[in-house]
């Protein structure tokens, strides 16, 4: 006999704010976010290359592809925002399966303030924190094109473990895409969770803000 779970499903996202040490996570808004996001990502069609949206026209353009994005259920998009209140990032959650306890993290676009920042580590953490503890998922999902070398290997270094290639998945901007698929278990998020923390401790970094240790040889220790 197979041994059952004890599992009642999970829950949907909800527009709730995740603050964290170095900035938040809140749900897109347009009139909140919309002209910040526009003046980060603008002059930079880079963002949008494994994207099956962008690089956009102009500020009206973006403004009107924000006012949809922040009308969806699935994906379930938010704005990453410092402390001064500037959104400089986005990423949805999507994929939602509550019954199966499976939702993935994706459409993941940082601008280059946000990028290889304490910030945008820490929307990763808790945006896992928030699947995990708060909504009950089981398993925690990211995807992304196999050429996307910098998102496969933020994948690995975020604690995702990865699963495989899934061929001629997709069609995007009418190029084939291979589908390099990872994942974090409920019962892995602990230790994740704990070298996340250890990570993004002030302590971790040195006077000029260079970190000490890195989250890959955390994760790799065990937290």
């Amino acid at each position: 006999m197979i041994d059952g779970l004890n599992f009642k499903g999970a829950r949907v996202p909800e527009p709730v704010v995740l603050a964290g040490r170095y900035g938040r996570i809140e749900k897109l808004d347009p009139d909140r976010h919309g002209a910040g996001l526009w003046d980060a990502f603008r002059d930079r069609p880079e963002i949008w290359d494994y994207m099956p949206y962008g690089p956009f026209a102009d500020a009206q353009a973006f403004r009107s592809w924000i006012a949809g994005r922040a009308r969806l259920t699935d994906p379930y998009v938010y704005a990453i925002v410092d402390p001064d209140s500037r959104a400089l990032g986005i990423a949805a959650l999507m994929a939602i399966r509550p019954d199966m306890g499976v939702i993935e993290i994706g459409h993941i676009a940082y601008a280059p303030a946000l990028q290889r920042t304490r910030l945008g580590t820490e929307a990763q953490y808790l945006f896992a924190r928030y699947a995990f503890e708060t909504l009950g998922y089981r398993r925690y999902e990211w995807k992304c094109n196999a050429l996307n070398a910098a998102s496969r290997q933020a994948a690995l270094r975020y604690g995702f473990s990865f699963e495989g290639i899934f061929r001629q998945h997709m069609i995007v901007k009418g190029r084939n895409r291979d589908t390099a698929w990872f994942s974090i278990l409920d019962c892995e998020w602990p230790s994740r969770k704990a070298a996340f923390e250890r990570w993004l401790a002030p302590g971790n970094f040195d006077a000029a803000g260079r970190q000490k240790t890195s989250l890959a040889a955390l994760i790799s220790a065990g937290g």
